[in-house]
C-alpha cells in the first residue's frame, strides 16, 4: 500500500474512530477499513454475552464470583462494554465502558482469535 492510499484510509478511519496517537500497520488498517465497511450490515446492534463462576478468598474466606460481560456492537461505531459480578457473600458490583479508539477495537478483535 502507497503513502497516499494508506493517508487516505487512515482519514477514513478517523471520521469514525478515534486513530490519535495510533500507529497502524498495512494489514490493521485494511481490517479497520473492512469493519467499517460492514459495521452497520455485520456488526451494529451485535451482543455477545459470556458468564463465569470462580472461587476465590478473601479474609473473610472462601467465596463464589459469577461474572457476566457482555460486549455490545452500539448504534455510532463502537463496542459497549458491560461487566456485573455477584458473590455468594452479598457483594455485587458492575460497571461500562466503551470502546471508540482504533487500538481498542483491534485489541477486543486480537483478544478472541
Amino acid at each position: 500500500m502507497d503513502r497516499h492510499e494508506k493517508k487516505r484510509l487512515r482519514d477514513y478511519i478517523a471520521e469514525h474512530l478515534d486513530v490519535s496517537s495510533t500507529r497502524l500497520t498495512d494489514d490493521e488498517a485494511m481490517f479497520l477499513g473492512g469493519f467499517l465497511d460492514e459495521y452497520d450490515e455485520t456488526y451494529k446492534g451485535r451482543m455477545e454475552t459470556r458468564t463465569t463462576s470462580r472461587t476465590a478468598w478473601s479474609s473473610d474466606g472462601k467465596y463464589i464470583r459469577r461474572e457476566t460481560f457482555t460486549d455490545t456492537f452500539i448504534d455510532d461505531v463502537g463496542i459497549r462494554q458491560d461487566y456485573e459480578f455477584q458473590d455468594d457473600d452479598g457483594h455485587s458490583g458492575r460497571s461500562t465502558k466503551v470502546i471508540k479508539d482504533a487500538r481498542g477495537i483491534l485489541n477486543w478483535f486480537r483478544d478472541r482469535t
